[in-house]
């Protein structure tokens, strides 16, 4: 029965486990962007900050300094990611992926009008989640309000939904708790499926939440976009592989957990707790 009603409405539950062991629970979907408003974050404060530091020459999104070691974009750490291109055209690369972001919003709304985007139970810039089904099922019923309400048919499936209806599949499950350990262990210790996963989920988040820093950190032709490319080509096989492996081995551990403690911290402070 559960399947069958997120199927016919086309919404999904999903688990998201975050550091500090809390587990939590919220519904996810996916809708032509030009049919979906945007979460509403006037009340954040302004991230366009964390661009203009030293120019960008450090990884975008970092958590507050107290709690990370800098991380500069010294020509050392450069080569240490893959050879990748000189610093300066990461930083512009990445200026560019977020004001693609915002332009895609408004100047190229009519061509990105069919693209499919995800949006999520959120109210606010806020993701909702819930420790348990039960609470999640109690709010959705509820007039309370939050960003799914929008969706068409939202209102019959709302009334459908029961706390046994709540269970995330396999594919709708992450442990973004597990991140920085695994990237701790270095190249032989990475799990593909782990940190590829945890890239959906960051980029999925970040879009529906409007979180520039994330979005940055992981667009394309960034350092951590490349690190999910090397683990893709792993994971095809193929001739591709030989070289991924080889491009994984250059990629230093300690930058790729510092950026990616980062973005999870972001995400975890754009979480609200509802039960």
């Amino acid at each position: 029965m559960a399947d069958t009603l997120w199927d016919e409405y086309e919404v999904s539950p999903v688990e998201i486990a975050l550091p500090g062991g809390k587990v939590g629970l919220t519904l996810r979907a996916y809708r032509s962007a030009s049919a979906l408003t945007p979460t509403d974050v006037s009340d954040r404060e302004d991230d366009d900050d964390v661009f203009a530091e030293r120019g960008l020459r450090r990884p975008i999104g970092l958590a507050d300094e107290e709690e990370l070691p800098e991380f500069e974009w010294t020509k050392e750490a450069l080569d240490e990611i893959a050879a990748g291109p000189a610093e300066d055209e990461v930083a512009e690369r990445a200026v560019e992926a977020a004001e693609d972001e915002e332009s895609e919003e408004s100047a190229d709304e009519s061509d990105q009008g069919d693209e499919e985007v995800p949006v999520f139970l959120s109210h606010k810039g806020k993701l909702l989640l819930f420790a348990s089904a039960k609470g999640l099922a109690d709010f959705v019923r509820s007039s309370a309000p939050h960003d799914l309400k929008q969706l068409e048919g939202w209102a019959k499936l709302a009334k459908k939904v029961k706390a046994d209806d709540v269970v995330a599949g396999d594919d709708d499950a992450y442990e973004l708790d597990l991140v920085v350990e695994n990237l701790r262990g270095g190249p032989d210790a990475w799990d593909p499926e782990l940190l590829l996963r945890a890239g959906e989920i960051a980029r999925d988040i970040s879009y529906a939440l409007r979180l520039k820093p994330v979005i940055v950190s992981l667009a394309p032709g960034s350092p951590l976009d490349d690190l999910d490319e090397a683990l893709r080509a792993t994971e095809e096989g193929g001739f591709g592989s030989f070289f991924a492996k080889r491009k994984l081995r250059k990629i230093g551990a300690e930058q790729a957990s510092i950026g990616w403690r980062s973005i999870i911290g972001k995400i975890s402070a754009a979480v609200d707790w509802r039960d």
